[in-house]
């Protein structure tokens, strides 16, 4: 891992930087410079994630993992080009590492092999952040744990697209921002603390609010029913709908809740989608996932409170709040 970069700005980051700098000023571009970030797990709403903290002038980006290329790899990630997709020898990570490298040659983007569970635990004492990609419930929560078991904070961040439905969680544990008030130019400072996953998973469906995102109810039976079939994220069909729509009804009544039209639509449009990821959808989830990264690194503005989910079907983006 090279060295963290400087505390001042280069002249050439100013020159580059010069626009963002006078939205967000020069403080926060420099706590930018000097983020580094851990990619897990590619995918299309990952790629456009990672354009937007290059093209933000973060200091690192970290890519991990060995998938080869493929053509369902390459189907809704725009940096894995065409002539990529016959090249064996290289992975995802590598191939998308090129790629995103060439948007700015200042931001030091580099591939890390294995399984980040297999590395040493001090291993994530050299970054700022973790996304994890498509993942199973079960490793969302290990590497969350992983990121607060450090002694320094590393937030986690963990997102997905099944076709047109997307949602992401944020872990930034603990974190300092300054905002603006409505019709006041003074900037105000205020502090935050976030729940882990697997506490935020505890909280009883029955207990949020009835204009709580269907969404929230839908990925939870998906990943639940994935988990106790041993199946993989992505690798659902049309054929399971059934079963998953009879245990997402248990599931919902174990909860003090009934299974409604709107969910059993959500539960069909994931499992007919598999792995595929509709590309609008990945790049308004990689948006806004990408700006809630950059709000905590900079120290600029309020963060998500603790998922945020998008259905193209009716054109919404909520977040939901979802805390012991």
């Amino acid at each position: 891992m090279a060295e963290p970069t400087s505390e001042v700005l280069t002249e050439q980051e100013a020159a580059v930087y010069d626009r963002q700098i006078r939205v967000w000023g020069v403080d926060a571009q420099r706590r930018l410079s000097k983020a580094r970030v851990l990619v897990v797990g590619i995918h299309g709403v990952i790629a456009e994630t990672c354009k937007n903290l290059v093209l933000a002038g973060i200091g690192s980006l970290t890519l991990m993992g060995d998938t080869p290329v493929t053509l369902d790899a390459a189907a809704s990630n725009f940096l894995i080009y065409v002539d990529e997709i016959q090249n064996q020898g290289k992975s995802v990570a590598q191939v998308c590492a090129d790629a995103v490298g060439d948007y700015n040659p200042m931001v030091r983007v580099q591939v890390q092999q294995g399984n980040i569970l297999e590395k040493p635990v001090e291993f994530l004492d050299d970054y700022d952040v973790v996304i994890l990609g498509r993942s199973s419930l079960s490793l969302k929560k290990k590497v969350n744990a992983l990121c607060r078991s450090r002694p320094q904070r590393v937030a986690f961040y963990a997102v997905d697209v099944r076709g047109c439905c997307g949602i992401s969680f944020i872990d930034f544990q603990t974190c300092t921002y300054k905002s603006q008030k409505k019709d006041d130019d003074k900037e105000l400072e205020y502090s935050k603390k976030s729940c882990s996953l697997e506490d935020s998973l505890s909280v009883r469906w029955d207990s949020l609010p009835k204009r709580a995102s269907k969404l929230f109810f839908a990925t939870r039976i998906v990943e639940e029913f994935e988990q106790k079939e041993d199946r993989q994220p992505g690798q659902l069909t049309s054929s399971d709908v059934p079963a998953l729509i009879a245990f997402g009804t248990e599931l919902l009544q174990e909860q003090g809740m009934t299974m409604v039209p709107v969910i059993e639509s959500l539960l069909k449009k994931i499992a007919e989608a598999g792995s595929f990821e509709l590309s609008p959808v990945c790049a308004i989830l990689g948006g806004v996932l990408g700006q809630e990264v950059l709000k905590l690194l900079s120290c600029k503005g309020e963060p998500i409170q603790n998922f945020f989910f998008f259905d193209a079907s009716d054109g919404k983006g909520m977040i939901e709040e979802v805390t012991p």
